[in-house]
């Protein structure tokens, strides 16, 4: 079952999707406590394991967590593969002065953005949508 690689076609289809929950990343030395959370991620890097958590799980679990965020399904089957997706969707939300942590699934990319920039994020991703193509301009 492969994605799409085609650019116009990408970006015609998405259909973002704003979650919910509030999202933390957190990052914990001991990997035995981290593999028991419940994550939507888990990354293991040389200084410990990374997670993203719900705000609930981080507070439950008296856990430090940065980056408040709300996750958007990008809603198009893009192949891990495809080339020039993500970029023009982070300068995007770039100049609009918002970071993104984008994470790849094997089906859709999903984007992490500022809890309180979320609605900011949707308007853009609905923009490119429109427009049918990747586009750096404003």
């Amino acid at each position: 079952m492969t994605g799409e690689y085609d650019l116009a076609v990408l970006f015609a289809g998405m259909e973002p999707v704003l979650g919910d929950d509030i999202w933390l990343f957190v990052t914990l030395p001991d990997r035995t406590r981290a593999a028991r959370l419940d994550a939507i991620l888990r990354f293991e890097e040389a200084e410990g394991t990374t997670l993203i958590v719900t705000e609930a799980v981080a507070q439950a679990e008296g856990l430090d967590g940065v980056f408040p965020s709300r996750m958007i399904t990008l809603n198009v089957h893009s192949a891990l593969e495809a080339v020039g997706f993500l970029a023009p969707i982070a300068t995007r939300l770039a100049a609009e002065g918002m970071g993104v942590n984008p994470v790849a699934g094997f089906f859709h990319d999903h984007l992490f953005i500022p809890a309180d920039r979320a609605e900011d994020a949707m308007r853009v991703l609905r923009a490119m949508r429109a427009e049918g193509q990747p586009s750096s301009r404003t």
